[in-house]
């Protein structure tokens, strides 16, 4: 491996139930696994989903938080989104473009899992944009 490998640790309340969604919804891979952990497989990178007995509630907006990832080719974006919807999981925003016509433009929609995480896929027109465009301030849809 020549790139680190980012890794996410987020609550669940239940293992099967996480995996029916990220393993057979996503299409992620599973790795180990007990009764109070999970680790699974996103494209390369470690999600560790952790069982808590706290009581987990639907975040109000897709802000603050959120997570997911960035495509880098739109044939995969597509897949992906396709894959969602064909296994009818829950799209907190639907598939939408952001920014058209300028610069920041990109492709995304955000899923929200059986916990209440939400997941954004991304896939940027311009790829400096993912990390540059600094004359830029646009960040998201907040008004």
């Amino acid at each position: 491996m020549t790139q680190p490998i980012f890794h996410l640790a987020f609550p669940v309340s239940d293992i099967q139930q996480t995996k029916a969604y990220y393993v057979n919804g996503l299409g992620c891979i599973p790795g180990r696994e007990n009764p109070q952990a999970l680790i699974l497989n996103l494209y390369g990178h470690q999600l560790v989903a952790h069982v808590t007995k706290e009581s987990l509630t639907r975040q109000r907006t897709i802000y603050p938080r959120h997570f997911g990832l960035i495509f880098t080719q739109e044939n995969d974006w597509e897949n992906l989104l396709n894959q969602a919807q064909k296994q009818k999981l829950l799209f907190r925003e639907e598939a939408k473009n952001r920014f058209v016509g300028s610069p920041l433009e990109h492709r995304t929609f955000f899923l929200e899992d059986p916990f209440y995480n939400l997941l954004e896929f991304k896939y940027y027109r311009y790829p400096e944009a993912i990390f540059g465009n600094y004359e830029y301030t646009q960040i998201g849809d907040r008004a």
